[in-house]
Formats: structure tokens, C-alpha cells, sequence
């Protein structure tokens, strides 16, 4: 009997077009935490669908081996049979059902004739929320608990089918710090209990953290796999893009103009409770050429005030003055927002940002169809070139613009987000978390963007909960607690400490 509880041998997967796995090869010792590291674009998830099998048998070419046996998945029960359980990055929970009722879908909990035993359920599901450390009663609805319990949901699930490998897929890319912790503990706590995991994730701090080997793949082909002992972030990172990245952070000399925009004494309340104040008397401008960094811990009010502003997408009873250029504006919905040169690239590209069943070329145009028509037709042909133009230059992984965005990867769906706005042409980019869940490659290209635009004179308001990110792009930082601004800091005068000091405390609202 071999020490690896999984071998995965020359798995290839093509689909139209596409060599999404070319011959990868993965080993996973029995009991460990593997890490599987790579671009967007690079395979992984395709990999971790293969060995689940949301890909069944047939559909790719390889082996896949299993505690010592062959194994011929042909559909996702037939691995969770196994003791092979898949946690995908989209949370796959009803929102509207109970803990309880979400652990045992479709693996009901049953007791005479063959009806649903709930108290059975209950306990049960009570007694696995106690061993992922959840301290929730079993019959609160998912849509009342946030996103970091509704993980410790899943694992609790996972846990409930017996798992012996549990893969989970970029666990931590919407989690806080706080919840992100205790996440990586419990993976740890469980390998204690025997159980084997797998996971994707492009924090590298926390793949050193926990991972006891790497595999990296590049272009759907393994490059290594690196023991513990020998994991570095700049080994892992020059693996994954197949350079080193010395800058990490590209070198830009500000040129900082007029103020562009304003924004006085704004403030807005909860959408479904008008007694919650979520932005609380907003004071901020920025300036061409320059990028403000708002700086926060979740609920800090960032979001909220970037929505509420973009056309009152967020938020009831909404107060407050907008200048442009000197001039009060209205914003009174996205059209207006947009007609006024604001453009806002949300947090959550899937939900808000894409619509994922349109192809690449819709929904680059689908911000600025007015600067594409005559006499009010699209012109299919220049909204063709344009998309195409975009998808080379921000280097966007398709081979025609014609594919659905919804098959895109992450880093890759973020580049069509950010070129749909760039085409809108906005002189003020407000952009929400615009490198989460995306590789250290795509990021660089991202960052270089961003500094290509207030070169040529845009603002742009960047909203990122990766303090080291905000330092070294940001020409000021600007500090959220509670709805209101707490602290405002020029880059050289910034650092982590300080940061975190103003969004831990509520002070006086500090004026721009």
C-alpha cells in the first residue's frame, strides 16, 4: 500500500478550442495539506472538477488513482461515494433552507417510512457544527449568517459524508482576516483527525502557512511540486508566470492635477432598516491623476458608500453634494453616474459586475452602447473590433471575444469588468477589491493598468482590503470605521500600523 492516498496521472482535458490539461500529474500524501498553486487560466479548477468528477469519466484522458484503486468517476456522487468531497469557490448552499437542512441535502437524515426524522437532523447537524468550531443553532436560515460561517457550512456538510479528501477551492478569497484564520485552523485541525485536503488558493502567506507541499501548474501543465522545507513565495511566484517578479508593484511617478471630484456630507442608510446608518457624514475629493486608497475593515462602510454614490445602488435616505470639476453634479441613478463620467468596478464581478451567459464583446459594450450605435442599432461589426481591440490589449486569455464570460477565469473575468468601464472613458474609476481571488500575474498586469490611467490624467477611488496593496499604489489612503472616515494619510506617511489604528477606532471625521 503506497503513503499517497491520491495519484493523478497524465490527466489531459480538452474542450472547444481549448488544451485546458495537458499530461498533469499530481501525488497527495495520505494525511497532508496539498496546495495547488497557478495563474488564472492555468487549470487548477479544471484539474479539481476532473478528480471530483464534475467532468466525468470518458470526457478527459489520464488516470486517477485512489486509495489503491482505479477510479472511473462518472458524475459527482460517484466521488462523494469515495469520500471525496469538492468545496467550489461559489458556495453551494440554498439560502433560503436551515444549517440543518443544507448539511444533509440530498442526504436526508430519514427515520420510519422513510419521511425525514428533523430531530435527527438537528442533532446531527448540531454535533458537526461543533467540530468545525460554528456555534450557530442548526435551524437558522444560510441567508442569515455571513459568508465565513456559511464555509464552516460547507466543511460541516462535508464532513457529514464521511470525507477522506477534501478539496477546497479558494476557501478564503471572501473571507476577513479574522475569519480567513480561523478557516486555516480548522484545515489544520482536521488533518489531525486524519483527513486529507487539497487547496487552491493565491494567498501564498497562507499556502506557506498551512501546506505541507505545492504543486504549481502553468498552461494546464505540471511544472514542480515543492516540499514544505523548500516553499518560498518567490519560488511558487516565478513557477506560476514563468519569470521572477522583482516588481511586484510597479515604479510610478505621480503627476497629480485638479480636484476632479467631491463628494460632501454624504451619507446614507440601510436599505432594509432606514434607522442604520451605513455612511455617516462622508467628506472625500480626488484629484486627476491620482489614486485614493480606501482603507477599512468589513463593514467599515467602504462598499456601501462607492454603491450609494455610483447611482444609488446601495442605501436609502441618501444626503449629500457631488462637484465635478468644480460643479455639483447629480447622481440620482447609474445613468446618471455614468453620463457624469463615474464608473464603479464592483466587489463581486459574478453577481454585479458580468453577465455571465453573454460573451466577451456584450459585455465590454454593455456600459457604453451609446459611443457603438446609429440611429439607435448597435453596430455589430465595430462592437466586434472594439471588444477584440480590448481583449488583446488587456491580454484577457480567449481566443475570440465571442466566448461566454461565464467560462472565463476569475483574473480573466476581472479584465473584462475593467475593460467594459474603460470604454465607458469615466474620469473618476472607483474600484471595489479589483485583485481579489486573482494570481499574482494577473495582478501585475492589473496594477500596471491602473497606473497606465491616472497617467493620462483619470482619478481613480481603489477600495482593497490588502494593506500592502493600498501602500504601495496609493498616492493617499484613506481610513473607514463605521461608516465614517477616520483617518487620512499621505503615502509617505503610511504604514500597516497606522492603518489598521484608524480603522480599529472611531475618531473625529477627519476633512479632505
Amino acid at each position: 500500500m503506497t503513503t499517497n492516498i491520491l495519484e493523478m496521472r497524465s490527466i489531459t482535458k480538452t474542450f472547444p478550442g481549448v488544451k485546458a490539461l495537458s499530461e498533469v500529474s499530481v501525488d497527495v500524501a495520505r494525511g497532508e495539506i496539498h496546495a495547488i498553486c497557478g495563474e488564472n487560466g492555468a487549470g487548477k479548477s479544471t484539474l479539481m472538477k476532473v478528480l471530483s468528477g464534475v467532468y466525468g469519466f470518458g470526457s478527459y484522458e489520464g488516470d486517477i488513482v485512489f486509495e489503491d484503486k482505479t477510479m472511473q468517476f462518472r458524475d459527482i456522487r460517484d466521488s462523494e461515494a469515495e469520500g471525496i468531497v469538492i468545496i467550489h469557490q461559489e458556495l453551494a448552499l440554498s439560502p433560503h433552507l436551515s444549517i440543518a437542512e443544507n448539511i444533509f441535502l440530498n442526504n436526508e437524515q430519514r427515520g420510519l417510512l422513510g419521511l425525514i426524522d428533523w430531530n435527527k437532523t438537528n442533532s446531527e447537524a448540531a454535533k458537526l457544527l461543533a467540530r468545525v468550531g460554528l456555534r450557530e443553532n442548526p435551524t437558522t436560515k444560510i441567508k442569515e449568517i455571513g459568508v465565513g460561517k456559511q464555509q464552516l457550512v460547507e466543511i460541516a456538510k462535508a464532513l457529514s459524508k464521511r470525507v477522506k479528501l477534501l478539496i477546497l477551492d479558494e476557501p478564503t478569497a471572501a473571507l476577513n482576516d479574522e475569519d480567513s484564520d480561523h478557516l486555516l485552523d480548522l484545515i489544520l485541525h482536521l488533518k489531525g483527525q486524519g483527513i486529507t485536503s487539497i487547496i487552491i488558493s493565491h494567498k501564498l502567506n497562507e499556502i506557506k502557512k498551512i501546506a505541507d507541499s505545492v504543486t504549481v501548474i502553468r498552461d494546464g501543465k505540471t511544472i514542480e511540486t515543492i516540499s514544505k522545507a523548500d516553499v518560498t513565495e518567490e519560488r511558487i511566484i516565478k513557477d506560476m508566470v514563468g519569470r521572477d517578479l522583482e516588481h511586484r508593484y510597479p515604479d510610478h511617478t505621480p503627476h497629480i492635477g485638479e480636484e476632479v471630484l467631491r463628494v460632501e456630507n454624504w451619507t446614507a442608510h440601510h436599505p432594509q432598516d432606514p434607522t442604520r446608518v451605513m455612511v455617516d457624514n462622508v467628506n472625500l475629493n480626488v484629484r486627476a491623476g491620482e489614486i485614493v486608497g480606501l482603507a477599512g475593515l468589513m463593514g467599515a462602510g467602504r462598499t456601501e458608500f462607492a454603491m450609494s454614490l455610483f447611482g444609488r445602488s446601495y442605501g436609502s435616505r441618501i444626503s449629500g453634494k457631488v462637484f465635478k470639476n468644480g460643479k455639483e453634479i447629480r447622481v440620482r441613478d447609474v445613468s446618471e453616474a455614468i453620463s457624469n463620467g463615474l464608473a464603479y468596478a464592483t466587489e463581486d464581478r459574478k453577481e454585479y459586475g458580468l453577465n455571465l451567459i453573454e460573451d466577451i464583446k456584450r459585455n465590454v459594450s454593455m456600459a457604453a452602447l451609446g459611443k457603438l450605435s446609429k440611429y439607435g442599432l448597435v453596430d455589430d461589426n465595430e462592437e466586434f473590433k472594439v471588444a477584440n481591440e480590448y481583449r488583446k490589449s488587456m491580454n484577457i486569455k480567449s481566443p475570440t471575444v465571442l466566448a461566454k464570460t461565464g467560462k472565463l477565469s476569475g483574473g480573466n473575468q476581472q479584465k473584462v469588468v475593467l475593460s467594459k468601464w474603460i470604454f465607458s472613458d469615466p474620469d473618476v474609476l472607483i474600484l471595489d477589491e479589483p485583485t481579489r481571488g486573482i494570481d499574482v500575474g494577473a495582478k501585475e498586469e492589473i496594477y500596471k493598468l491602473l497606473n497606465d490611467l491616472v497617467a493620462a490624467g483619470k482619478s481613480i477611488i481603489m477600495i482593497s482590503s490588502e494593506l500592502p496593496e493600498v501602500l504601495r499604489l496609493s498616492h493617499r489612503i484613506v481610513v473607514m470605521a463605521n461608516g465614517r472616515i477616520t483617518g487620512i494619510l499621505d503615502n509617505e506617511d503610511a504604514d500597516q500600523a497606522k492603518i489598521m489604528d484608524y480603522a480599529t477606532r472611531m475618531g473625529d471625521e477627519k476633512d479632505l
